[in-house]
């Protein structure tokens, strides 16, 4: 039995022993209510989904065999009900959760391919259903969770043909397949044991080989780094030490930060689809979480990784520092999260293994632990004190794990960082960070003196500084409470709270734990007290306490309002009190609350009072609750009253002659006090009788009074006293449990998992005795059931003559009814239900069972119905004479919520308390692995008192959840009458002119209905007829809408026919409201009604001709249908919702075997026509409509008919008929191409135009009825669009498409018919019109129909080459988005090649004729880079390589073409071409060489070898120029002439060449290419041609985030040392730049040696003859030793040092002025400030030295004064924080220097 259960009261924990046969029970209903042959039956079952979940949630002990049987069902149901997504959504949910809390215990199988089928079903195919966004999202988000529950249970063999179905898709890596690819891939490969044959080495270097190919982008990372953490995870046999330097190179380059001042993002990534970033979702930031798993999985002994992992962190250590911060800050902080959590897991597991002696050969020892440990104290060390919250608080959390695992390592680390916060006050928030890591470690602290390890007493003191620590927390922590500062307050609450959670019993003298012995804790006490009441005199309350009886007892400041530290450190502390000191405690807050009166701390001082009566209630009432019963008591008495407070004495002619008041001061005390004792009394019990007699008078008095403030504090308190009568709660629930085993003054915590039911302590639950439900039942009588008697007696007799005294009597009398049902809540017995066929049933045998109930039962049955029944009385009243006053109505809906709505307010109280959980602090969880006391549990431990908190929450849900499904499941029991009069006069309240009263009415009525499905439908026929109403005021249709808006009735009207056909023509014929918020609210609603559209249930079809269910399916059609046509008159945005609504019809009645083709048919010819409707968003939503209609092809060309060319027509299509008789009406194309041609707006101000849904022209709501949200995944274009020459987004596909389909539907005709409609639109000036022609084109090129060849050769051929040859420039954009349509591949992967392709790419490589102007060559270049795109490579056919090849070379002959626009045209398109070449040679393993052209086979030496001259020429020209420039006699233009001049231009298509391949993800294919070009990019850097060099920057930038591999990397670096000592300055400093990024990205994959020889050659460039390049070397080189801290680096050190002390004792004996160059002492001086600057926080020993050597040069000359002047004061800036403790590294004589070199000269010395 679950512990919650078991701690359960007796009463209730005894019932949930018949849970499990009441739960065989359900799973044999929810089987009986599906019946195989009838497929709509699923929608029977889903009633029974809530009543599994409760089973579910409230940990009952159920058979396996039941849930196993379940899950086999829902499974089933799951696939059977394919089309209902709706069905699927529920049970897949359900699914999900009984998968995954059984996982370990469940042996299943489940296969994969049909939840792969389901998904491609709904989300991959063209054919989208009907349903809207909304339940696409949620079906595709619980298809995919379901994957990846059931993936443990796939089947052996399943990895295999998994991989098998994918590989495919990531085949061309350029194909938006690739990305859904690698995403199937991630969702669906298992690692389960049944799998693991699959995995191996070779496997692994395939894996690597797909994640290389596309470079910097991280939705593909996120996809490879999941799957290989999961594998690395489960399979410790691969050896994967091989793998290492190149998985540490990935991880270190996914972290997106600032390398050497540069960016911190990608400077290009490859674009991903939005939807298939949607759908697999990813949010597009590094993947912390799988990187810090696979790098916590890598660790073992003897291995490599943990080196890797500490080179990783000296890498990013410096962006955890508080100045350090910036976006990439979240992945870092959730990176070192992952690496805790990870680590905390694996820990975990092997300890469980090791337990039940199956102990696998990974296991990390001591060291290894040791070691992990302190690599991610350095993360903690750096991100303690950041300013980002979320960083500081898993920096704590982090600390407090860890201090678990190595308490060595990380409590000493602890304890200093506590006394530097001390110390330092420049930082205020370092206090309070500092203050949490010691609430967070309070436990691990107080274990550590019993640690049996190496902790003893040889640590110097040990135990001692950790005892130290505590004393000194606890003594500061009267210090931390101020007013002024609640962050640092509630950090010493919880600090507080941490500590008496682990001390059994606080005493005055305590022997036990040892840092309390020094301690005299009664004067602490005192003194605590102090403090604390001089801290609650000082609050502020945080908002005006609003007055009326609505507002809850309190509002409280930041200690209530901010989190419960507070409340729960003072029951703790009181909790664990001695006897004699909880007496003193009392006496001093008894003494305060006497002598001070506090109004804007009520809640404050309230809980205080509780937490002392919940420790003990006999005394603490004495103290605490008698004196301010008294007080409160003696104030009321002698003041004015009504009479309206139960004694039933009131006179009406006394009460109208003047309203007596109460002084404002009286009336605040009396408020004060009623509040803080209703808080006082919540757990007050038994012990509050014996006041019984002076709480009724205080009630009855508060009633009395005339103030409406003291009213509602004797609400609070009537409240609270009956629920501290009745309900169940524990008591004593603060004192300790059991002690520790190792030392009696801790308390031993556990764990929910470990716990066994004899040795536990469960808690002592409060049971109300029979006094107490007698006081109870007499308060009942008193305020209820009197109550009602006054209300009815107001209500039907004119009591009061003057209405202002009704008001009152009305006000004071509901709240007393309101009060004493909210303070019984369901202990007041529910209403029977009605049972439809007139008997009602028993209720021993409903359905099924869940134990719970809120406590004794008090009142009767019969009480409740009585209520009601005079509450329908009053609220008629009220509506009729009292209809403005919106207090009277919010009292009388809350009293109805009260009373129809049985457990709501239990589950609202849960609800609230769970809020509070989420936020439950690391201070009071002991991690499962405890290696301080090595005892490890299967969970989380926590404190008694924290677990009973949990149980007696788990107590009130249940309470809430017992009677709440119980008669939903059963079809004969209907709600008693009494509930259908206060629904009915709810809904009378939705539609109330006041918008409070409208929004709790609705809420109270949801509630019902929710409980009562079967009165949904009355609630829609209501509610629509206010809509169809012209007389209906505004405020009934808001209230309708609000109600009809909700998901509840949304969801029903899937399955109730007559709802949903009112609920349409409702909406439909409400154009008549004239006022712009009824407006707005009905579209709203419709708009909703789309997103959650959930299809239609057969039922709706089917039901014909039987009238009593609403509308015939048929005549609803019509009815619809004559609205939706432009003549109907309506407003336009009527006309849309009928059009929209036709549509949903249509989709929905496509599914169902018997619908009508006719109605098909006709919607289809209806959307046709609405092309050229006049109006723009009709004419979107034909386009929408369209494109979903339109299905059969019977015209399409399958590939084995392309090839035969001839074609036999089959069937005809069921449209063609409708459509061909309306599109060869006269003029039909050229009117519909118009209306169409304006839904295009053209935006002239800026290159782009705007988005594709026209926003200028749509407001939101338009667009979410005219589009579907949900577009088919694979919209078009199918392959990322990174070229910009391509442009504009003018080109809608979804166009093109209707064309398409079209064609395919109906043959030649449609070609007949537009070719005249083509010529006059492509020629026309107009650019829509040429957007329109394009899209038809396109569609039309696209089709594959036939007799499409015989009108190519007809008249398409002809058209396309006259758009080539046009000299127009702006529609460019259009036409190539028209070219890459016509030849994108079809298929799901792009592969299989349209009919006109070959055609189309010959008639663009044709030549063009001499005369063609440069624009008309750049356009054709750019038409052929759209078309290159579309080429699928792997596969590509003969004759697309022979046509390529061909053409690259003329690209290569043209490369220095005089204009610039056509130069990069001719990059781009060389880049495709080569990396498709290069991608296909890959896939065949072919040689391009065998085609005998050797120009093609060797473009890439060609190219590299041609640069390589250029560049010769280009740098030796410049020069020249230079020279003669300075001489006088340069050239006009600046410019070198003849061949120099075509060089440069040579180069620059390279550099677009380059910079092409690096934007577009493609460089993985030519990375050999582009690593020869390495050279000109570095050295063309400054030139006086300003293009070349803004060329050359431009792919500089790009390379600096290219990573490469091995053979790559040699000649990189090769590359890279030449540059570096290039005779152009210019060249070697920009050499030093890339140097700086590169090493960071490959300091994994570079080999020593190559290190070594980077490592020399920049320390060559210290004494370099330029001083810029000096200075830069020596930024390099502190960068290098920042992330190498290995020899090389401390070799460097200790020469630079040697060197520099050598050459100072050279300058002081020779005198300063004479001596070696400048540059030979700027060398060695540069290279002691690298060595400072390369360790910007810490402080090592040697860096004293270092920098006070610096120091002593700055006497030199500049620039080496400057150098020094500028490291030493960087030094001083980075190592500010924590100056006060690190100064002490130095000695007097260091500091002074220092001291010197910083202080700025005197201007008159």
């Amino acid at each position: 039995m679950h512990l919650y259960n078991a701690w359960l009261p007796p009463p209730i924990a005894e019932e949930t022993k018949k849970e499990p046969e009441s739960f065989r029970r359900v799973v044999k209903s929810v089987q009986q209510s599906y019946r195989p042959d009838d497929p709509e039956s699923v929608y029977s079952t889903i009633k029974w989904i809530p009543v599994i979940d409760l089973f579910v949630k409230a940990k009952s002990e159920v058979s396996l065999d039941d849930v196993v049987e379940l899950v086999e069902f829902g499974l089933q149901l799951f696939h059977q009900s394919q089309d209902k997504l709706f069905a699927q959504v529920r049970w897949g949910a359900l699914l999900v959760q009984l998968l995954n809390k059984f996982r370990k215990k469940l042996s299943l199988k489940i296969q994969w391919r049909p939840l792969y089928d389901s998904l491609l079903h709904t989300h991959f195919t063209r054919n989208t259903g009907p349903e809207g966004w909304r339940i696409r999202q949620r079906h595709f988000e619980t298809v995919t969770s379901l994957v990846r529950s059931c993936r443990r249970f796939f089947p052996p063999g399943s990895a295999n043909e998994i991989w098998s179905e994918f590989i495919h898709l990531l085949e061309n890596p350029w194909h938006n397949s690739a990305f859904e690819g690698s995403g199937f891939v991630r969702l669906f490969l298992p690692t389960n044991s049944d799998n693991q044959d699959f995995y191996s080495h070779e496997w692994m270097q395939i894996c690597l080989h797909h994640w290389d190919m596309i470079p910097n982008c991280q939705f593909w990372n996120s996809q490879w780094a999941a799957v290989t953490a999961r594998v690395i995870k489960n399979y410790n046999f691969i050896d994967w030490q091989g793998f290492l330097p190149t998985l540490y190179s990935k991880y270190l380059n996914m972290f997106e930060v600032p390398v050497a001042n540069g960016h911190g993002s990608y400077p290009f990534s490859v674009d991903v689809p939005r939807n298939t970033r949607f759908l697999f979702s990813n949010r597009t930031v590094t993947p912390s979480k799988a990187i810090a798993k696979s790098i916590v999985y890598l660790l073992k002994s003897g291995g490599a990784a943990q080196e890797h992992f500490e080179k990783l962190v000296n890498l990013l250590e410096q962006f955890y520092h508080p100045s350090n911060g910036g976006r990439w800050t979240y992945s870092l902080e959730r990176f070192l999260f992952h690496l805790v959590a990870s680590f905390q897991k694996r820990l975990q597991k092997e300890q469980k293994k090791s337990n039940d002696g199956s102990q696998g050969q990974v296991v990390l020892g001591q060291s290894e632990r040791a070691s992990f440990v302190s690599t991610v104290l350095k993360l903690i060390n750096r991100g303690q004190y950041s300013k980002n919250e979320h960083l500081a608080e898993t920096v704590a959390a982090a600390t407090s794990i860890l201090s678990y695992v190595e308490p060595t390592l990380v409590l000493p680390f602890l304890a200093s960082r506590f006394h530097m916060a001390l110390e330092t006050t420049t930082a205020t928030h370092q206090l309070k960070t500092a203050v949490t890591s010691v609430a967070f470690a309070g436990r691990s602290l107080l274990l550590s003196p019993l640690s049996d390890s190496s902790m003893k007493k040889e640590d110097i003191g040990g135990s001692d500084v950790y005892s130290d620590i505590l004393m000194i927390s606890l003594s500061n922590a009267l210090l931390g409470m101020d007013a002024n500062d609640p962050p640092k307050t509630l950090a010493t609450m919880q600090l507080l709270g941490s500590i008496f959670s682990n001390i059994a019993l606080l005493e005055d003298q305590m022997d036990e734990p040892s840092f309390m012995q020094t301690v005299s804790f009664s004067e602490w006490l005192d003194e605590f007290f102090c403090r604390l009441f001089s801290l609650l005199q000082h609050l502020e309350p945080s908002s005006v306490l609003n007055e009326g009886a609505h507002s809850p007892a309190t509002s409280g400041t930041f200690l209530v309002e901010d989190g419960p530290y507070y409340f729960a450190m003072l029951q703790i502390l009181l909790g664990r009190l001695s006897k004699t000191l909880f007496t003193q405690a009392l006496k001093k807050i008894s003494k305060f609350l006497k002598t001070n009166i506090l109004p804007g701390a009520i809640a404050e001082i309230g809980l205080l009072c509780c937490a002392c009566v919940h420790s003990n209630p006999e005394e603490a009432v004495v103290y605490l609750v008698e004196p301010i019963l008294s007080s409160v008591i003696s104030s009321l008495n002698g003041t004015p009253v009504t009479g309206f407070g139960g004694r039933g004495n009131f006179d009406s002619a006394v009460s109208s002659k003047g309203k007596a008041t109460l002084s404002p001061a009286l009336e605040t005390s009396i408020d004060y006090q009623m509040k803080v004792l209703s808080v006082a009394i919540s757990y007050g019990g038994p012990a509050l009788l014996q006041y019984s007699n002076q709480f009724k008078d205080a009630i009855v008095a508060a009633f009395e009074s005339p103030s409406w403030k003291v009213n509602g504090a004797g609400d609070n308190v009537l409240r609270s006293l009956l629920g501290s009568l009745v309900l169940y709660y524990p008591v004593y629930q603060y004192q300790s449990g059991s002690r520790h085993p190792l030392s009696g003054g801790l308390e031993k915590w556990t764990s929910t998992k470990d716990f066994e039911m004899e040795s536990s302590v469960g808690p002592t639950w409060h049971i109300s005795n029979s006094a107490e439900v007698q006081f109870a039942n007499e308060l009942l009588n008193l305020h209820l059931d009197s109550a009602l008697d006054d209300l009815l007696k107001i209500c039907q007799t004119k009591v009061h003559s003057d209405t202002g005294t009704e008001k009152e009597h009305l006000k004071v009398t509901l709240l007393r009814i309101d009060s004493s049902l909210q303070g019984v809540t369901s202990c007041l017995p529910d209403f029977k239900p009605s049972c439809v066929n007139g008997m009602v049933e028993d209720q021993g045998n409903t359905s099924f069972l869940i134990a719970g109930a809120a406590g004794s039962k008090v009142g009767s049955i019969e009480l409740r119905e009585k209520a009601a029944t005079i509450i329908h009385a009053a609220c008629k009243h009220l509506l009729e004479d009292k209809s403005d006053d919106s207090i009277l109505l919010l009292l009388v809906i809350r009293i109805m919520d009260a009373l129809g709505n049985y457990g709501s307010s239990e589950y609202d109280e849960w609800a609230n308390h769970r809020q509070t959980w989420k936020h439950e602090s690391a201070s009071i969880i002991e991690p499962p692995i405890n290696f301080i006391v090595s005892s490890h549990s299967e969970g989380k431990k926590r404190p008694r008192w924290a677990l009973i908190d949990k149980a007696y929450m788990h107590c009130t849900w249940r309470s809430s959840q017992s009677n709440y499904h119980l008669f939903r499941t059963s079809g004969n029991i209907s709600a008693s009458e009494h509930v259908v009069l206060l629904m009915n006069d709810l809904l009378n309240l939705c539609l109330h002119s006041y918008e409070t009263v409208r929004l709790h009415a609705g809420k109270a009525l949801l509630k019902m209905i929710k409980r009562w499905p079967n009165k949904i439908s009355n609630c829609v026929l209501t509610l629509t007829v206010n809509l169809r109403n012209p007389k209906a005021p505004e405020c009934a249709v808001l209230g309708s809408c609000a109600v009809l808006g909700t998901q509840t009735i949304l969801k029903r009207l899937t399955t109730d026919p007559k709802a949903f056909s009112s609920f349409l023509l409702g909406i439909l014929s409400s154009s008549h409201h004239e006022s712009m918020k009824a407006q707005k609210a009905i579209t709203e609603l419709f708009v909703k009604y789309n997103i959650y559209f959930a299809g239609v249930s057969k039922r709706i079809y089917s039901n014909s001709g039987n009238s009593s269910d609403g509308k015939d399916f048929t005549t609803l059609v019509s009815e619809i249908g004559s609205m939706s046509f432009e003549s109907s008159n309506l407003h336009w945005r009527y006309n849309l919702m009928a059009n929209r609504v036709l549509l949903l019809l249509a989709m929905s009645s496509r599914n169902d075997p018997n619908s009508s083709s006719k109605f098909l048919n006709e919607t289809a010819g209806h959307f046709l026509k609405n092309l050229k409707n006049e109006l723009p968003q009709t004419r979107i939503l034909a386009i929408s409509a369209l494109n979903t209609l339109l299905k059969d092809s019977p015209y399409k060309l399958s590939a084995v008919e392309q090839s035969s060319g001839n074609m036999q027509i089959s069937t005809k299509s069921s449209l063609e008929g409708a459509l061909s008789h309306i599109f060869q009406e006269e003029g039909f194309f050229t009117e519909t191409l118009n209306s169409l041609s304006h839904v295009h707006i053209i935006d002239t101000d800026s290159s782009t135009s705007t988005s594709h849904s026209n926003s200028s022209m749509q407001s939101l709501a338009d667009k979410s009825i005219t589009r579907f949200y949900f577009d088919f995944s694979s919209s078009w274009p199918r392959t990322p669009s990174w070229i910009s020459l391509l442009g504009s987004d003018t080109f809608y596909p979804n166009f093109a498409r209707i064309f398409k389909r079209l064609s395919q539907e109906c043959g030649i005709p449609i070609l007949l018919e537009l070719r005249g409609v083509l010529d006059v639109f492509v020629n026309s000036n107009e650019r829509s019109k040429q957007c329109v022609a394009a899209e038809v084109l396109a569609g039309l090129l696209h089709s594959d129909v036939n007799g499409l060849s015989e009108a190519w050769e007809d008249w398409m051929m002809v058209q396309l080459q006259s758009i080539i040859l046009a000299p127009s420039v702006e529609s460019i954009p259009e036409w190539a988005a028209c070219i890459r349509y016509a030849v994108s591949g079809k298929g799901k992967y792009g592969t299989k090649v349209p009919l006109l392709r070959e055609r189309i790419m010959n008639c663009l490589i044709n030549p063009l004729p001499q005369t063609a102007s440069t624009t008309v060559v750049a356009k054709r270049y750019t038409f052929i880079s759209a078309a290159l795109i579309e080429i699928s490579p792997p596969r590509m056919p003969a004759a697309e390589r022979q046509l390529q090849f061909t053409l690259l070379g003329e690209l290569l002959g043209n490369m220095n073409h005089t204009s610039a626009q056509v130069r990069e045209s001719i990059g781009i398109t060389l880049s495709v071409l080569c990396s498709n070449l290069r991608l296909h040679a890959n896939f065949t393993n072919s040689n391009l060489q065998e085609d005998g052209n050797l120009n093609a086979g060797s473009w890439d030496k060609f190219l590299v070898k041609r640069a390589s001259e250029l560049v010769a020429n280009i740098q030796h020209a410049l020069q020249a120029d230079n020279m003669e420039i300075a001489d006088g006699n340069g050239h006009a233009n600046g410019f070198p002439n003849g061949g120099a001049q075509d060089d440069m231009k040579w180069m620059e298509t390279v550099f677009h060449f380059v910079i092409a391949s690096l934007k577009s993800g493609r460089s993985s294919y030519l990375l050999d290419v582009i690593v020869g070009l390495l050279y000109p990019v570095i050295s063309l850097q400054e030139t006086s041609n300003k293009d070349l060099s803004t060329l050359a920057k431009a792919a500089f930038e790009l390379l600096k985030w290219r990573l490469l591999c091995d053979s790559h990397l040699q000649k990189a670096v090769s590359i890279i040392l030449l540059s570096a000592n290039d005779t152009n300055w210019r060249t070697r400093s920009a050499t030093l730049t890339f140097l700086r990024s590169f090493m960071y990205r490959h300091t994994y994959v570079l080999s020593s040696v190559e290190k070594q020889q980077i490592w020399k050659i920049v320390e060559a460039l210290l004494s370099d003859a330029q001083v810029e390049v000096r200075e830069h070397a020596a930024a390099v080189l502190a960068g290098l030793m920042k992330s190498e801290d290995g020899e090389l680096a401390e070799d460097f050190r200790t020469r630079a040092y040697t060197e520099a002390k050598v050459l100072l004792k050279r300058r002081k004996q020779r005198g300063s002025r004479s001596g070696p160059s400048i540059a030979s002492t700027h060398g060695p001086v540069l290279a002691l400030a690298a060595s400072v600057l390369s360790v910007p926080y810490d402080m090592p020993s040697w860096l004293p030295d270092h920098v006070t050597l610096l120091a002593q040069f700055v006497g030199e000359p500049s620039p080496i004064k400057s150098t020094v002047t500028k490291a030493v004061a960087e030094f001083r800036r980075t190592h500010a924080d924590t100056w006060t403790v690190q100064k002490d590294s130095f000695t007097e004589e260091q500091l002074e220097v220092l001291a010197d070199t910083s202080s700025s000269s005197s201007y008159f010395a």
